[in-house]
């Protein structure tokens, strides 16, 4: 990753937002695009790292397994209504597993824009320099 960028950044789309998630390696720039788009629904400095939610897939296409990272995480996010802070992603071939850690939203913590999920609108999944860089539009 080059010297100066952000680990995560964010990019302008219509009504929605896009996120930008820069590494070392392809599976550094996709927790960063996670960061990213847990950290438009609230701080993830405050969340604690009392639950963990694993997901598991399989995609040939990198740019594909962003959308579907995204989205398990945030489906499981919801389904369980935790706040997320924490992210980690292993690969294998077209075999993804990822782990993600939080805590149930309690009424004290600021939230910010809800998520609603990873679009195919700008996906964008390349090399950068010493690194990479997965971008797309997140449904706000």
């Amino acid at each position: 990753m080059p010297a100066g960028l952000p680990r995560y950044d964010y990019f302008d789309h219509d009504a929605d937002t896009g996120v930008i998630g820069r590494g070392v390696t392809l599976q550094d720039a996709f927790v960063h695009a996670a960061e990213a788009t847990f950290a438009l629904m609230c701080d993830p400095i405050t969340v604690a790292q009392d639950e963990r939610i694993d997901v598991e897939f399989e995609q040939q296409f990198p740019a594909l397994a962003l959308v579907t990272w995204l989205n398990l995480l945030l489906a499981h996010a919801s389904e369980r209504g935790l706040a997320l802070g924490c992210f980690e992603l292993a690969r294998d071939g077209h075999r993804w597993r990822g782990s993600a850690w939080g805590e149930p939203w309690r009424a004290d913590m600021e939230r910010g824009t809800q998520v609603k999920g990873a679009t195919l609108t700008a996906l964008h999944v390349t090399p950068q320099g010493d690194g990479w860089e997965a971008r797309c539009v997140v449904d706000l």
